[in-house]
């Protein structure tokens, strides 16, 4: 908890010596231009990372759990998506419970499942399908205000989940253009719609 607090105040005091850029997901840099496009504040941007960061600081501190689960934690506008395995149903609920205590999650998808971790032919087969996805998004030209980028796309053992805030004419449009691509066991949609 303290190490969250410690991250949150180094974050504030990047913001007041008024940094033009914020880190994302992925390293990339949000530059102003992609603020503007971006329907989360900055300050919420830096609490997702914040609630990212301590997620994994306490999966990793959790030795049964660091040995024996794969799990990925993603997090859009406080809301926090779990997927990955844990090899027993009490694992898996340990693993909910550590994150259900981080500050600020306002809500959980749990997806975790109940198997054996998952090999890395399989992660790498994911990393595949989400990047086909988010190539095929930054295809969609039927929307003028859309942005790609306002899409997070997580695939865990072909299940392609997909977060943000958007309006329902362009989560349909986003669901549409995904369904197209290939490798896709199940599309799952965690959007936080703005109507």
């Amino acid at each position: 908890m303290k190490k969250f607090f410690l991250l949150l105040m180094l974050l504030n005091s990047l913001l007041m010596a008024g940094c033009s850029t914020v880190a994302l997901d992925g390293g990339e840099e949000l530059d102003e231009q992609a603020l503007l496009r971006e329907r989360r504040t900055r300050e919420v941007i830096l609490m997702d990372r914040a609630i990212e960061t301590e997620a994994y600081s306490e999966l990793k501190s959790d030795d049964e759990i660091l040995g024996q689960c794969h799990v990925t934690v993603n997090v859009y506008d406080s809301a926090v998506l779990v997927t990955g395995e844990a090899p027993t149903e009490a694992l898996g609920k340990k693993i909910i419970s550590l994150i259900q205590a981080i500050d600020h999650v306002k809500l959980i998808h749990d997806n975790l499942t109940i198997a054996p971790p998952s090999d890395a032919a399989s992660r790498t087969n994911d990393k595949l399908i989400t990047d086909t996805v988010k190539i095929a998004l930054n295809q969609i030209r039927t929307m003028p205000d859309f942005d790609p980028a306002m899409v997070k796309v997580v695939t865990e053992n072909g299940i392609v989940y997909l977060m943000g805030l958007v309006h329902r004419d362009e989560g349909t449009v986003v669901i549409n253009v995904t369904k197209l691509q290939h490798g896709i066991k199940q599309i799952i949609t965690v959007f936080e719609y703005l109507d």
